[in-house]
């Protein structure tokens, strides 16, 4: 069993740096210093225009005024896009001592009512544009305040103290066995993973964030937006991804949070047009959510930018671990976060802490937890410096008839090594005799193979891959090796969708 400290981060930043990473346990509290330290500094940009930190409070305190009645712990949800609403919004309603639940900007009105049910939530915040969506819970929930997204009241309301265990937020989460529902985060909680973020790189404070996440998604909402505000930093709103270069020149932002899929785009643009399209600022990219590539770290490295992976859950308010020795361990989602306990069960990842959650809401997931440990459903190893390798999922286990256990993610990361490769998929599927094969499917780099045509690059990778793949051992061989000329499907977190049958 390992108990993390914070000191093994002290390294990577300068003294003073270090020493203002302070720890809070409510976000009122935070939020109260964040005002007081950095006034006038600017806090959020949405759509060309700025609030500095003290304007964000007062639109806050405004927003508190219309929450006024609700008790502590009362489940508030959150229906928005990413925006200066939003955020105000957020804020209000978790230091009134509410609770706020997100929903995900994409739900139909067949599932916002269901949430609704499902987490007991007494008011919906809602953006203006999403009201159509709203029909069910208007004519079968009334009792439910719907409260506009960009109301404000002229009243100010001060922020709420609250306990460091009161919750803070609900955040949509596949769980461990891939079915979503809500993780309920403490204060606690969302201040651990906040203060997580802050660690093992060198410039923490004063910083300019972009935000593309949606923050819906515990990774924008807790390392994106809250580690921003902590930090003193301005963040800059991008509305749609499609804009996301445009903003980039504009705000020439100095850190970036991003998935593996929008790393990879980024880097294919600066490598066609030039490092300029993610601005001569940009230092540091925090990269996670799903398997980031020791290429992507190799990559931007060439172009003056750390890229620094991470793994973290929705249960664990996002933060896990982080790498600050990407270079030197590529492959490693890096050191575990203090306050933590962490096991390894039969190669399984088990967590305990002050980041944890206090669990799912409405739903009950069987085996999630054993003796007060959370069981992550993920298979993992340390190597001798204490540094955590992701090696696959448990559920995606393919159990082959000779009872061999193959784990797909361990596999792929062979196949991932190739430079020319950018996404890869190991499934079970059937050969032409119906007998169960291993096979696998590809994704090529748009910037790599570039000199040959699309049946040459296809040809000369299948022969690479062919070539990897003798050197596995035989149970983890696959039969098959397709080259895709479209992206696998992806989830809103970008992760790739893995294939839940037995593929043809």
């Amino acid at each position: 069993m390992q108990t993390p400290s914070k000191e093994i981060f002290r390294k990577y930043t300068d003294e003073k740096t270090f020493e203002r990473i302070r720890e809070f346990t409510t976000v009122s509290a935070m939020w109260e210093h964040c005002v007081n330290e950095y006034p006038d500094a600017p806090a959020i940009v949405d759509e060309g225009k700025a609030r500095s930190f003290k304007e964000l409070e007062a639109d806050a305190a405004g927003f508190r005024t219309l929450l006024k009645d609700c008790p502590v712990g009362t489940r508030v949800a959150i229906f928005a896009a990413n925006s200066y609403d939003f955020v105000k919004a957020y804020l209000a309603v978790v230091t009134s001592g509410a609770t706020a639940a997100i929903f995900p900007a994409h739900l139909p009105a067949e599932a916002v009512f269901g949430c609704c049910m499902m987490f007991g939530i007494k008011k919906l915040v809602y953006q203006a544009d999403f009201e159509p969506r709203l029909a069910i819970v208007k004519a079968k929930r009334p009792d439910i305040a719907l409260i506009p997204a960009d109301a404000v009241s002229d009243e100010k309301t001060p922020l709420v103290p609250c306990e460091p265990k009161t919750p803070c937020a609900i955040v949509f989460t596949g769980g461990t066995t891939g079915k979503s529902k809500g993780a309920l985060l403490s204060n606690d909680a969302v201040m651990q993973g906040t203060i997580n973020g802050c660690y093992g790189y060198p410039d923490v404070f004063g910083q300019r964030y972009l935000l593309v996440l949606p923050l819906s998604h515990v990774f924008g909402l807790i390392r994106n937006l809250m580690t921003s505000l902590y930090t003193g930093s301005a963040l800059y709103i991008c509305r749609n991804n499609k804009d996301m270069f445009r903003d980039v020149a504009v705000f020439k932002p100095t850190i970036m949070v991003i998935v593996p899929a929008l790393a990879e785009m980024a880097l294919t643009l600066s490598k066609k047009f030039g490092r300029n399209m993610l601005g001569a600022d940009l230092k540091t990219i925090i990269c996670g959510a799903a398997p980031v590539s020791p290429f992507l770290v190799k990559e931007y490295d060439k172009l003056g930018i750390k890229l620094l992976p991470g793994y973290g859950l929705t249960e664990s308010a996002n933060l896990v671990s982080g790498n600050p020795e990407s270079l030197k361990k590529p492959e490693s989602v890096g050191l575990p976060f203090p306050n933590q306990e962490i096991r390894v069960e039969n190669g399984e990842l088990w967590l305990k802490g002050r980041n944890m959650m206090e669990g799912y809401v409405g739903v009950e997931e069987p085996g999630a937890y054993e003796d007060g440990w959370f069981r992550t459903g993920d298979l993992v190893r340390f190597d001798e410096d204490g540094y955590l390798y992701i090696t696959g999922r448990i559920k995606e286990i393919i159990v082959l008839p000779n009872g061999e256990n193959v784990s797909p993610a361990e596999v792929e990361v062979h196949f991932n090594a190739l430079p020319f490769i950018q996404d890869s998929q190991v499934f079970e599927a059937r050969s032409a005799l119906g007998e169960p094969i291993l096979a696998l499917e590809v994704v090529l780099r748009p910037t790599e193979l570039t000199d040959m045509d699309d049946a040459a690059r296809k040809a000369y990778a299948v022969a690479e891959l062919e070539k990897v793949n003798r050197t596995l051992p035989g149970f983890q061989q696959v039969s098959r090796i397709t080259v895709r000329d479209t992206d696998f499907e992806r989830s809103p977190a970008m992760k790739i969708v893995r294939y839940k049958n037995v593929q043809n």
